[in-house]
């Protein structure tokens, strides 16, 4: 009988993992929502209609620098409905353990940095922001960050239209051509 009901009981958790794995998803990266690094909310939905470039960020990597070229991204294409957004990690080799305001200061300090930055949020497994489970639950785990400096690309409508990896530089012309493809014609 013993046997019986831990069946059963295997049997109801596997059929809630599936229930939860199946879940509806999101309609588009506009249903969420994060903290600003001022701790004010930083609801993605406020972005409609934009093109958005979420990266998560971290302070002590060797992709570092890359805030360079998104803040120049965000200088670049910002008025034709860019929005850069980085989300501080520590999930890569503790390269981000400082709180909030020190990032912030960093980021501003550092590399001028203007674009908006989430509070430290974790990026990867089952405990990442809703984002980033949402993202690879559309973008599949091959697309999920494997390191800092990983680039999700949302286009006008919330729709996930690209993932590129650390090493792709923000100003390299494979992450040009993605943007101006989600941004659409100049007007």
């Amino acid at each position: 009988m013993t046997r019986i009901v831990a069946m059963v009981v295997a049997m109801l958790l596997a059929a809630a993992a599936q229930a939860q794995h199946s879940a509806p998803l999101a309609r588009s990266a506009f249903d969420f929502e994060f903290l600003a690094i001022d701790g004010k909310p930083m609801p993605l939905d406020a972005f409609r209609g934009k093109a958005m470039l979420i990266v998560n960020t971290a302070s002590f990597c060797g992709y570092t620098l890359q805030y360079q070229g998104l803040q120049a991204l965000h200088e670049r294409y910002g008025a034709r409905g860019l929005v850069v957004v980085g989300v501080p990690a520590n999930d890569f080799g503790g390269q981000e353990p400082k709180a909030n305001a020190e990032i912030a200061e960093f980021c501003q300090g550092a590399f001028n940095v203007t674009f908006p930055l989430a509070e430290k949020q974790v990026v990867k497994g089952t405990t990442a922001h809703p984002f980033y489970l949402w993202a690879r639950q559309v973008m599949g785990d091959a697309n999920v960050p494997r390191w800092n400096f990983h680039k999700y690309l949302v286009d006008r409508s919330g729709k996930p239209v690209g993932a590129f990896p650390s090493s792709v530089e923000p100003l390299s012309p494979r992450l040009i051509d993605a943007i101006e493809a989600a941004l659409g014609p100049a007007a």
